[in-house]
């Protein structure tokens, strides 16, 4: 059964893009179950053929989240919750849209009425609608009732196949723009979801790099793969560090989005851990196993932006590195006390082999620094202390740059990927000293999200750098909405709207990879 998973396709969203259209309403679009915005206020929209009282009667009070089947002249019809329309932005949309693709689960084409609001623009409300109804309908099919043939069954519920916004003639314009961006956006965000849910033994790092491989010939993107002996030639000596006890080999992944006259350049690195096991730091026989082959979902984030950037005419070069091994324990594994000595010289004492992002992620933030670069940002699901302190939904943010930090915030706004900026807090940094080597890997038992960023923060130098730490998002144990349950690819949508927005911080320098 081993082999028949490895054969199988870790990422089926890259290759199915859903058909997105923009158009007035005609009054025969065909649509099985078209969605119908409500307000809180205002009037209730003719098509629904039913008026507020009767609606409030039903449990239907227009709240954002809110929708319900209801039949005019025998034919069904989705009224689709949108609150308050003077206050409704781009994240209410979204959530309605997601909400009504949710209602209308047994149809592949999908048929909304754009919902309006007075400072709502048309471009990005169609964007929000688009990701919020294909986010919703998510699911990795790709090993479901495979029985014995080894290719997954046809039934259950559909994938979406089609959608179709209807809004104002002078509307359509600007919205199809907002719509075919949401269509990426979604695609990207379920292909990192994709990645994250498969399991460890169908995404190995020599099967990610193929996956880097493949999206880079068809997005056009350049990508360098580099194998043991390759990474022995760099130094990499944390992420072989880490490696070194898995009968899997490791690689290190490097893409490139180079358009002409770009207007900056971000450097991107991710963990890429694909199974955690915590190595000779065993972690707990519970639950948290279950969910670490999410543990390269950093690295699937920037892949999975990475694929669409020249497709949304991205005018940032940038730069990935995604960092990918498992982290096992064996004969050969990294001892407690061990020294690793990362690119560029600098010695590290492993006192948790479980601390093992960190190591992987040095190496690459060595490497992003010996080129020209004006910002690098790093993601990854670091630390559970910072699960611990901010919860499942908001993802940590510490940096040494301001105006970088406040792009990352505008981006983690604009996608609906919450983050909080926590302090790098040189008070701490002493706690990572050690009496044989250059560094810990690890501080005290307090503050550990402060230390793995204070270590990260060690090999960036004087360049802008942001680190997100997403250990909390990257999994969703209570669904809702357009948040299906299982791993959320967060982070792939806040780096595209911090890639296709970015400006160089003041004193960066300026230049391409």
């Amino acid at each position: 059964m081993v082999a028949a998973v490895r054969g199988l396709d870790p990422m089926p969203s890259w290759e199915r893009p859903v058909a997105v259209s923009v158009r007035p309403p005609s009054g025969g679009d065909g649509a099985m179950l078209p969605g119908v915005p409500v307000g809180v206020t205002g009037k209730v929209p003719a098509e629904l053929g039913i008026g507020r009282d009767a609606l409030r009667a039903a449990g239907f009070d227009a709240r954002v989240g809110q929708a319900m089947v209801l039949t005019r002249d025998g034919a069904p019809v989705v009224a689709v919750g949108i609150g308050d329309p003077a206050r409704l932005d781009a994240a209410g949309v979204r959530d309605a849209a997601a909400a009504y693709a949710r209602c209308a689960a047994t149809q592949e084409r999908l048929v909304l009425t754009l919902p309006q609001g007075p400072g709502l623009d048309p471009a990005a409300a169609a964007q929000a609608a688009v990701e919020g109804m294909l986010l919703a309908r998510y699911r990795y099919p790709v090993l479901k009732d495979i029985g014995k043939t080894g290719r997954p069954k046809r039934g259950g519920q559909p994938l979406v196949g089609e959608v179709v916004l209807l809004t104002a003639a002078r509307q359509v314009r600007a919205a199809a723009e907002g719509a075919r961006r949401g269509e990426l956006f979604g695609r990207a965000a379920a292909m990192a979801r994709d990645l994250a849910t498969s399991p460890p033994s169908l995404l190995t790092a020599v099967r990610m790099a193929e996956c880097a491989a493949r999206v880079a010939n068809g997005a056009g993107l350049e990508t360098e793969i580099f194998d043991r002996d390759a990474l022995l030639e760099l130094g990499c000596g944390g992420l072989l560090g880490v490696n070194a006890g898995s009968a899997d080999p490791p690689r290190m992944i490097r893409m490139r989005y180079r358009p002409e006259h770009a207007d900056g350049h971000v450097t991107l690195v991710g963990k890429g851990v694909m199974y955690d096991s915590g190595g000779i730091s065993l972690k707990p026989a519970d639950a948290v196993h279950a969910t670490m082959k999410n543990d390269m979902s950093g690295a699937g984030a920037i892949l999975a932006a990475m694929a669409v950037l020249p497709a949304l005419g991205c005018r940032t070069a940038v730069t990935g590195y995604l960092m990918c091994t498992d982290n096992m324990p064996s004969g050969t594994a990294t001892k407690l006390g061990d020294v690793l000595t990362i690119r560029g010289g600098t010695t590290v004492e492993v006192l948790n082999t479980d601390a093992e992002g960190r190591l992987v992620m040095a190496d690459a933030l060595v490497l992003a620094t010996e080129e020209q670069t004006d910002a690098i940002v790093d993601i990854a699901t670091l630390t559970g202390a910072c699960l611990r302190a901010l919860g499942a939904e908001v993802a940590g943010l510490f940096g040494t740059d301001r105006e970088l930090l406040r792009q990352v915030c505008a981006a983690a706004v604009a996608a609906d990927e919450p983050v909080w900026q926590l302090p790098l807090d040189r008070r701490y940094r002493g706690e990572l000293e050690s009496e044989v080597a250059d560094l810990k890997n690890v501080g005290g038992p307090n503050g550990m999200a402060i230390h793995a960023a204070l270590f990260l923060a060690e090999f960036v130098g004087d360049v802008p750098w942001a680190h997100l730490d997403i250990a909390g998002p990257a999994q969703c144990e209570n669904p809702r909405l357009w948040r299906t349950p299982g791993c959320t690819g967060f982070g792939t949508r806040l780096l595209l709207e911090l890639l296709l927005s970015f400006t160089r911080p003041g004193g960066a320098a300026s230049g391409g990879p």
